[in-house]
């Protein structure tokens, strides 16, 4: 792979980064005190195509590589995470599947109204029981002549709130992980229910949702895939999802990284701005090495897909290093804003908060130490 991004690539950063200064950056204190969703800049998002950029131009969508996709979320994540994963678990986790598994007919039907951004999509597979073993979901799936009968509880569900398309997991045989198969279900389906949004440490502005199926009848012909490849689609799907969180995670550090050295070029102690102090300095340089070589990663591991090559553990090391850098240098970047980054007055304290959840959904720091070391070991 090259360095250098194309100018396509260049307008796509350019185009996201003016809209999320001025758009994004107003509304992400706001919706993260108010533990509230910004619906306000969902057709604002519709209209800049964010929506629809893992989607094939002939189904209405831009068709953009993976690199263009994860730029567009890392200029997201700079002002607000919260908008970052809306588009991340939209892209990656609906409409990627529906691209890659899914039949003409599915195609069709969904992926233009998911790419023009009139329905929102969500992923369903973590449940109570069934965090990081997805292969023990119980959520069952009946076949019932030219249907299937949905029952059980799904929890922690990105986009809940609002989202009208759900790409659900549910066990169709006793057969273990081999027995899950996936599902496009629809939010009015009766007999499917969407619980309150939890209230969270971070990312307080996305609805992460508890979800209900009783009796809740699926046409067949919204089974994605054969009955038994759920947890293969599932896995194949978290596997673009984590470059996308590791897109997120790059960018909410870039954002705190960018808070501190304006703040330490402002603060004056000792009679002078405190990034002419070593100590400062040294934290400003280890944090800027560590946020380039997180993108780099994110870069390559985008790249590996859009040239059609074995991207799992790449997606993994990125996730996983760009999680934890995410982290750390959002708390770096509290520290120089001393007691000051303590406070909600500063966006650095938000950022904080938000780092902590890429270290956690779309597979632990764990998990991603699992895949990585089963493909060096194999």
């Amino acid at each position: 792979m090259g360095f250098a991004l194309t100018d396509e690539q260049q307008i796509v950063r350019d185009a996201i980064r003016e809209f999320a200064d001025a758009e994004v950056a107003p509304l992400a204190g706001v919706i993260d005190r108010e533990h509230r969703p910004p619906l306000e800049n969902l057709p604002k998002m519709a209209a800049l195509g964010l929506f629809g950029m893992l989607v094939p131009e002939e189904f209405g969508g831009s068709g953009a590589d993976t690199l263009s996709y994860v730029i567009a979320v890392e200029e997201l994540a700079r002002r607000c995470a919260t908008h970052a994963v809306v588009v991340e678990a939209h892209s990656s986790l609906c409409c990627w599947p529906i691209v890659h598994f899914g039949t003409a007919e599915q195609k069709a039907a969904y992926l233009p109204v998911l790419a023009s951004g009139e329905k929102i999509g969500a992923f369903a597979l973590t449940e109570a029981g069934a965090g990081t073993d997805a292969g023990s979901s119980r959520t069952t799936a009946v076949r019932d002549g030219d249907e299937y009968v949905l029952d059980g509880q799904k929890v922690f569900i990105t986009n809940g709130t609002f989202a009208q398309v759900f790409i659900v997991v549910a066990r169709t045989s006793d057969d273990g992980a081999k027995g899950l198969s996936a599902f496009i279900v629809d939010r009015d389906t009766p007999g499917f229910t969407v619980g309150e949004p939890e209230r969270k440490l971070g990312i307080r502005g996305s609805a992460t949702n508890p979800l209900g199926f009783v009796g809740a009848r699926v046409p067949a012909a919204n089974r994605l895939g054969a009955e038994g490849d759920g947890y293969a689609i599932a896995m194949a799907t978290l596997d673009g999802g984590r470059t996308g969180i590791a897109a997120q995670a790059v960018g909410i550090a870039q954002g705190a990284f960018e808070a501190a050295v304006d703040y330490a070029k402002q603060r004056v102690q000792f009679g002078k701005p405190i990034a002419r102090q070593q100590a400062i300095q040294w934290m400003v340089a280890d944090m800027a090495t560590s946020i380039e070589a997180g993108r780099l990663l994110t870069h390559q591991a985008a790249a590996l897909e859009d040239a059609g090559e074995d991207f799992t553990a790449r997606a993994s090391m990125a996730k996983l290093f760009c999680a934890q850098m995410a982290v750390q240098v959002a708390s770096a970047a509290i520290q120089v804003h001393g007691g000051n980054g303590y406070t909600e007055e500063y966006p650095v304290e938000r950022a904080y908060r938000d780092a902590k959840i890429t270290e956690i959904y779309e597979g632990t720091n764990e998990v991603q130490r699992m895949v990585i070391a089963r493909g060096a070991l194999r």
